[in-house]
Protein backbone atom coordinates (compact mmCIF):
# COMPACT_ATOMS: atom_id res chain seq x y z
CA UNK A 1 0.00 0.00 0.00
CA UNK A 2 1.04 3.20 -0.58
CA UNK A 3 2.69 5.69 1.94
CA UNK A 4 -0.33 8.36 1.34
CA UNK A 5 -3.26 5.46 0.81
CA UNK A 6 -2.09 4.72 4.53
CA UNK A 7 -1.97 8.21 6.18
CA UNK A 8 -6.10 8.41 4.13
CA UNK A 9 -6.80 5.26 5.71
CA UNK A 10 -5.79 5.78 9.57
CA UNK A 11 -7.59 9.37 9.25
CA UNK A 12 -10.82 7.23 8.01
CA UNK A 13 -10.35 5.01 11.07
CA UNK A 14 -9.74 7.83 13.29
CA UNK A 15 -12.53 9.57 12.38
CA UNK A 16 -14.84 6.72 12.95
CA UNK A 17 -13.47 6.20 16.48
CA UNK A 18 -14.31 9.42 17.36
CA UNK A 19 -17.85 9.40 16.08
CA UNK A 20 -18.59 6.14 18.15
CA UNK A 21 -17.14 7.69 21.21
CA UNK A 22 -19.55 10.45 20.87
CA UNK A 23 -22.42 8.34 20.47
CA UNK A 24 -21.36 6.09 23.43
CA UNK A 25 -21.65 9.04 26.06
CA UNK A 26 -25.03 9.73 25.25
CA UNK A 27 -27.28 8.70 28.45
CA UNK A 28 -29.20 5.23 28.46
CA UNK A 29 -32.70 6.17 28.34
CA UNK A 30 -33.97 3.87 25.71
CA UNK A 31 -32.26 5.79 22.69
CA UNK A 32 -29.19 3.03 22.67
CA UNK A 33 -30.81 1.28 19.90
CA UNK A 34 -30.51 4.65 17.86
CA UNK A 35 -26.95 5.18 18.49
CA UNK A 36 -25.95 1.62 17.40
CA UNK A 37 -27.54 2.25 14.29
CA UNK A 38 -26.43 5.76 13.36
CA UNK A 39 -23.20 4.21 14.24
CA UNK A 40 -23.48 1.12 12.27
CA UNK A 41 -24.61 4.32 9.29
CA UNK A 42 -21.49 6.30 9.79
CA UNK A 43 -18.85 3.72 9.58
CA UNK A 44 -20.71 2.21 6.01
CA UNK A 45 -20.11 5.87 4.81
CA UNK A 46 -16.72 6.04 5.90
CA UNK A 47 -15.02 3.15 4.63
CA UNK A 48 -16.39 4.52 0.76
CA UNK A 49 -15.12 7.60 1.47
CA UNK A 50 -11.57 5.86 1.75
CA UNK A 51 -11.80 3.16 -0.72
CA UNK A 52 -12.79 6.57 -3.20
CA UNK A 53 -9.83 8.36 -2.24
CA UNK A 54 -7.61 5.18 -2.67
CA UNK A 55 -8.76 4.97 -5.93
CA UNK A 56 -8.38 8.73 -6.60
CA UNK A 57 -4.91 8.31 -5.20
CA UNK A 58 -3.79 5.73 -7.30
CA UNK A 59 -4.78 7.13 -10.63
CA UNK A 60 -3.24 9.64 -9.72
CA UNK A 61 0.12 7.66 -9.26
CA UNK A 62 -0.77 5.95 -12.47
CA UNK A 63 -0.88 9.35 -14.37
CA UNK A 64 1.86 10.29 -12.80
CA UNK A 65 4.15 7.27 -13.65
CA UNK A 66 2.83 8.00 -17.44
CA UNK A 67 4.08 11.03 -17.39
CA UNK A 68 7.31 10.30 -16.19
CA UNK A 69 8.13 7.68 -19.11
CA UNK A 70 6.50 10.08 -21.65
CA UNK A 71 9.50 12.68 -20.77
CA UNK A 72 12.23 9.74 -20.32
CA UNK A 73 11.29 8.68 -23.53
CA UNK A 74 11.28 12.21 -25.24
CA UNK A 75 15.06 12.67 -23.47
CA UNK A 76 15.81 9.55 -24.68
CA UNK A 77 14.85 10.28 -28.43
CA UNK A 78 16.42 13.45 -28.08
CA UNK A 79 19.61 11.84 -27.15
CA UNK A 80 19.65 9.93 -29.62
CA UNK A 81 18.94 12.26 -32.38
CA UNK A 82 22.11 14.10 -30.62
CA UNK A 83 23.86 11.28 -30.80
CA UNK A 84 23.58 11.08 -34.60
CA UNK A 85 24.25 14.36 -35.45
CA UNK A 86 27.42 14.22 -33.66
CA UNK A 87 28.23 10.79 -35.27
CA UNK A 88 27.45 12.67 -38.72
CA UNK A 89 29.39 15.69 -37.93
CA UNK A 90 32.77 13.34 -36.88
CA UNK A 91 32.44 11.30 -40.15
CA UNK A 92 32.32 14.32 -42.25
CA UNK A 93 35.19 15.84 -40.12
CA UNK A 94 36.85 12.62 -40.83
CA UNK A 95 36.16 13.05 -44.88
CA UNK A 96 37.15 16.90 -45.13
CA UNK A 97 40.31 15.42 -43.39
CA UNK A 98 41.08 12.46 -45.52
CA UNK A 99 40.35 14.38 -48.29
CA UNK A 100 42.46 17.57 -47.37
CA UNK A 101 45.04 14.78 -46.83
CA UNK A 102 44.57 13.62 -50.50
CA UNK A 103 44.65 16.56 -52.22
CA UNK A 104 48.13 17.73 -50.04
CA UNK A 105 49.40 14.33 -50.93
CA UNK A 106 48.86 14.89 -54.89
CA UNK A 107 50.33 18.34 -54.93
CA UNK A 108 53.44 16.66 -52.87
CA UNK A 109 53.55 14.13 -56.27
CA UNK A 110 53.32 16.59 -58.77
CA UNK A 111 55.87 19.11 -57.35
CA UNK A 112 58.20 16.09 -57.35
CA UNK A 113 57.30 15.51 -60.54
CA UNK A 114 57.63 18.84 -61.95
CA UNK A 115 61.22 19.10 -60.00
CA UNK A 116 62.34 15.58 -61.35
CA UNK A 117 61.47 16.99 -65.19
CA UNK A 118 63.40 20.51 -64.76
CA UNK A 119 66.16 17.98 -63.28
CA UNK A 120 65.75 16.06 -66.51
CA UNK A 121 65.60 18.71 -68.85
CA UNK A 122 68.62 20.86 -67.28
CA UNK A 123 71.10 20.67 -69.49
CA UNK A 124 74.57 19.51 -68.11
CA UNK A 125 76.86 22.21 -68.09
CA UNK A 126 80.82 20.92 -68.69
CA UNK A 127 83.00 23.05 -66.79
CA UNK A 128 85.48 24.39 -68.68
CA UNK A 129 89.09 24.01 -67.28
CA UNK A 130 91.08 27.00 -68.36
CA UNK A 131 94.92 26.75 -68.06
CA UNK A 132 96.90 29.25 -67.56
CA UNK A 133 100.12 29.73 -69.22
CA UNK A 134 103.25 31.89 -68.04
CA UNK A 135 103.78 35.12 -69.25
CA UNK A 136 106.85 34.42 -71.37
CA UNK A 137 107.78 33.62 -74.53
CA UNK A 138 107.36 29.81 -73.91
CA UNK A 139 104.14 30.49 -72.18
CA UNK A 140 103.23 32.67 -75.44
CA UNK A 141 103.98 29.82 -78.19
CA UNK A 142 102.05 27.06 -76.17
CA UNK A 143 99.36 29.37 -75.97
CA UNK A 144 98.87 30.05 -79.32
CA UNK A 145 99.55 26.34 -80.37
CA UNK A 146 96.34 25.29 -78.35
CA UNK A 147 94.67 27.97 -80.55
CA UNK A 148 95.97 27.14 -83.33
CA UNK A 149 94.84 23.13 -82.88
CA UNK A 150 91.54 24.50 -82.05
CA UNK A 151 90.83 27.05 -85.83
CA UNK A 152 92.91 24.10 -87.94
CA UNK A 153 95.81 26.05 -88.03
CA UNK A 154 99.04 23.85 -88.55
CA UNK A 155 102.82 24.61 -86.82
CA UNK A 156 105.05 23.49 -84.39
CA UNK A 157 106.82 24.98 -81.33
CA UNK A 158 109.95 24.57 -83.37
CA UNK A 159 108.85 26.28 -86.46
CA UNK A 160 107.47 29.68 -84.51
CA UNK A 161 110.46 29.63 -82.04
CA UNK A 162 113.00 29.77 -84.57
CA UNK A 163 110.97 32.59 -86.64
CA UNK A 164 110.34 34.65 -83.45
CA UNK A 165 113.82 34.51 -82.82
CA UNK A 166 115.07 35.66 -86.44
CA UNK A 167 112.21 38.32 -86.33
CA UNK A 168 112.25 39.67 -82.72
CA UNK A 169 114.51 38.19 -81.03
CA UNK A 170 111.35 37.53 -78.65
CA UNK A 171 110.43 40.76 -77.91
CA UNK A 172 106.63 41.44 -78.40
CA UNK A 173 107.40 45.22 -78.76
CA UNK A 174 109.63 45.05 -81.70
CA UNK A 175 109.28 47.07 -84.40
CA UNK A 176 111.45 47.35 -88.05
CA UNK A 177 111.62 50.83 -89.30
CA UNK A 178 114.18 50.53 -92.08
CA UNK A 179 112.61 47.91 -94.36
CA UNK A 180 110.62 48.53 -97.68
CA UNK A 181 107.31 48.32 -95.65
CA UNK A 182 108.58 51.03 -93.15
CA UNK A 183 109.55 53.37 -96.20
CA UNK A 184 106.07 52.62 -97.61
CA UNK A 185 104.57 53.49 -94.03
CA UNK A 186 103.65 49.86 -93.01
CA UNK A 187 106.34 49.15 -90.66
CA UNK A 188 106.23 45.44 -89.63
CA UNK A 189 105.75 44.78 -85.73
CA UNK A 190 105.51 41.97 -82.78
CA UNK A 191 107.26 38.75 -82.34
CA UNK A 192 107.21 38.04 -85.82
CA UNK A 193 107.08 41.04 -87.89
CA UNK A 194 103.82 41.02 -88.99
CA UNK A 195 102.58 44.69 -91.20
CA UNK A 196 99.12 45.79 -89.94
CA UNK A 197 97.34 44.64 -93.48
CA UNK A 198 98.52 40.98 -92.81
CA UNK A 199 97.33 41.44 -89.10
CA UNK A 200 93.93 42.60 -89.97
CA UNK A 201 93.88 40.14 -92.70
CA UNK A 202 94.09 36.64 -90.94
CA UNK A 203 93.38 37.96 -87.77
CA UNK A 204 92.25 34.79 -85.46
CA UNK A 205 88.58 34.85 -83.42
CA UNK A 206 88.80 35.14 -80.10
CA UNK A 207 92.33 36.65 -80.12
CA UNK A 208 93.53 40.59 -78.82
CA UNK A 209 93.20 43.23 -82.06
CA UNK A 210 96.40 44.67 -80.81
CA UNK A 211 98.73 43.77 -83.23
CA UNK A 212 101.36 44.11 -80.15
CA UNK A 213 99.80 41.41 -78.05
CA UNK A 214 101.76 38.06 -78.44
CA UNK A 215 99.38 35.68 -78.70
CA UNK A 216 97.73 37.37 -81.26
CA UNK A 217 100.64 38.23 -83.54
CA UNK A 218 101.52 34.67 -83.30
CA UNK A 219 98.58 33.41 -84.36
CA UNK A 220 97.87 35.86 -87.11
CA UNK A 221 101.27 35.59 -88.38
CA UNK A 222 101.12 31.25 -88.21
CA UNK A 223 97.73 31.78 -90.25
CA UNK A 224 98.75 33.77 -92.77
CA UNK A 225 102.09 31.69 -93.41
CA UNK A 226 99.89 28.04 -93.80
CA UNK A 227 97.48 30.18 -96.17
CA UNK A 228 101.33 30.94 -98.26
CA UNK A 229 103.59 28.26 -97.41
CA UNK A 230 101.44 25.86 -95.95
CA UNK A 231 102.65 26.14 -92.12
CA UNK A 232 105.22 28.23 -90.34
CA UNK A 233 107.41 25.57 -89.63
CA UNK A 234 107.99 25.64 -93.92
CA UNK A 235 109.35 29.54 -93.42
CA UNK A 236 112.92 30.26 -92.68
CA UNK A 237 113.77 33.80 -93.70
CA UNK A 238 111.56 36.61 -94.01
CA UNK A 239 108.38 36.15 -95.40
Amino acid sequence: MPKNTHKIAIAGVATLGAAAIAFTVVPADGQTTTTDSLSSSRVAYSSGQVRDVKASVTDQLAVSSLKVEAIEAKKKAADAVAAKKKAAATAAAKKKAAAAAAKKAAAARKAKAAAASRSANRPVVKQVVVKSYPNNLDGWIRESLAIMKKKGIPGSYHGLHKNIIRESSGNPKAINDWDINAINGIPSKGLLQVIPPTFKAYHVPGTSWNIYDPIANITAAANYAADRYGTIDNVNSAY
